[in-house]
């Protein structure tokens, strides 16, 4: 129990780690009933928080990805994105972010209707919204929103 201690401790000390992720991450290292133990312990202490790993996530990864797909990755991690909601509204306006990540990825606006099909796809797969992809490509610069 002590090893497995250590090792929650040792993967805890890189990054936050979500409930269920570190449960995976010692599965092979104890049994269900000691890894229930450790990870009790480590909540109690404040070492282990779902909240802090959802917000640590969306602050890490918000400035590639939109609010649908930071909410998918959470999902997938084990996390209720409710727990992220507070991170995400400090995040600030979905559009200019997708308008950041736009900008990294192309230098002009889409000139055909297939251009502009792969840019949104694009976008849609980095996680953003069809409302918040249609004004992007409709005023890039945001000249006129």
């Amino acid at each position: 129990m002590n090893e497995l201690r250590r090792r929650a401790i040792r993967l805890l000390a890189r990054r936050e780690y979500s409930r269920a992720e570190l449960q995976r991450k010692l599965a092979a290292h104890g049994t269900e009933e000691d890894i229930a133990n450790v990870l009790n312990q480590l909540e109690t202490e404040g070492l282990l928080s779902d909240a802090r790993a959802a917000g640590a996530y969306v602050r890490a990864h918000a400035g590639r990805f939109g609010a649908t797909r930071l909410r998918q990755d959470l999902r997938s991690r084990g996390l209720d994105p409710q727990l992220a909601d507070a991170d995400l509204a400090e995040l600030g306006d979905e559009l200019e972010r997708a308008r950041a990540v736009w900008a990294k990825k192309f230098s002009a606006t889409p000139a055909d209707a297939r251009e502009w099909a792969r840019q949104a796809r694009f976008l849609q797969s980095r996680g953003f919204s069809t409302e918040i992809i249609r004004k992007l490509l409709k005023h890039p610069q945001g000249e006129a929103a």
